[in-house]
């Protein structure tokens, strides 16, 4: 679940707060990765190593990491001065060890029946897509309230975790899944757990971010709908391939062009040098070189290449025809068909 923090207030942060939670996460984590078998999920253990580092803060991490009250998404920080980090890095920041453990522990369900049912790379851009359209959808929701009325408290409101993406990835866990859920001994259709929740979470758990977690359901509902209009491929792979196809255009371009280049230069005379002979050089009847691989017309018995002498059997009963069937040329022979070679 997200929490949210009213301006200025302070909680305790970092392994200090350890209850031992954590060591029951690594244990679930244990277990669902030993039921994985051979198709470990990485990007999911990634994440969750990710948030579990991010909140313990060891060694010289804990130097190198903003602190929490730098990163805690603010709406109004964000847009009225452009805070940046607050947008990307506060969802993987957390309250306290059960804040991390039942995050982390939904997301470990939620990662690996998503990432081994998509693939790794969609899984992890799905991720990233789902993560910025909820931060984004939070910040048009919060500014709109504005708008209408006097909601400061959304507008001024400081909240970090992960919640808003696992409430995305439920969405589309769930979006054309016919099964049915128990949800606080209510049996609902799997395809609008994430609602009920929404709901039952505000409910009997006042002070969470009720923006975000709405944010992340319809951060769930616009990816949906963005794959459909793209007709299945995911959005940010498909940006992503459409960038790299763009970038990497002069380098295609100029290897088209060294290629091409390269090809007239093999292509001489009535043959090729170099090529494995294909079903479409068969009606021609080319004969290779043994000497320099060059491919030669069945017409002539002298490599117009290197001016070796053809070593297959149709050369040898041609040889002892022309020449008496003694196998040997004669020297006018040679020569003639050395003339002819350089006058065609």
């Amino acid at each position: 679940m997200g929490s949210g923090m009213s301006r200025g207030r302070r909680r305790s942060f970092g392994a200090g707060a350890s209850g031992g939670m954590l060591p029951l996460l690594a244990l679930q984590v244990l277990i669902e990765y030993g039921r994985a078998g051979a198709s470990r999920p990485p990007v999911t253990a990634a994440l969750l190593a990710a948030n579990a580092l991010i909140y313990l803060r060891p060694g010289a991490l804990d130097g190198i990491l903003p602190s929490l009250t730098r990163v805690s998404f603010n709406p109004w920080l964000i847009i009225e001065y452009g805070d940046l980090v607050r947008f990307f890095l506060s969802p993987f920041y957390h309250l306290s060890e059960s804040h991390l453990f039942y995050n982390m522990t939904s997301l470990l369900w939620k990662g690996i029946q998503l990432e081994t049912s998509m693939g790794s790379v969609e899984f992890a851009s799905m991720v990233a897509a789902l993560l910025g359209l909820s931060q984004g959808i939070t910040l048009l929701l919060s500014k709109g309230l504005l708008l209408l009325g006097d909601y400061t408290a959304y507008y001024n409101q400081y909240a970090v975790g992960f919640s808003g993406v696992l409430f995305a990835m439920k969405v589309v866990l769930n979006a054309w899944s016919e099964d049915f859920v128990y949800l606080h001994g209510m049996v609902i259709p799997a395809k609008y757990a994430a609602w009920a929740e929404l709901i039952l979470i505000q409910v009997f758990i006042p002070g969470t971010s009720f923006l975000g977690h709405l944010s992340g359901i319809l951060a769930g509902l616009v990816y949906l709908w963005l794959k459909r209009a793209l007709n299945g491929p995911d959005p940010v792979t498909l940006l992503m391939s459409s960038i790299a196809k763009v970038v990497t255009w002069p380098v295609r371009f100029a290897q088209n062009l060294l290629w091409s280049a390269h090809s007239q230069g093999r292509f001489t005379g009535r043959g090729r040098v170099g090529r494995r002979q294909s079903a479409r050089d068969a009606p021609r009847r080319l004969w290779r070189c043994s000497t320099c691989t060059y491919d030669n017309s069945a017409s002539t018995d002298i490599c117009e290449m290197c001016n070796t002498a053809r070593e297959d059997n149709a050369f040898s009963q041609r040889q002892d025809h022309q020449a008496g069937g003694n196998g040997e040329l004669s020297v006018n022979e040679i020569r003639r068909r050395r003339l002819q070679r350089f006058d065609r």
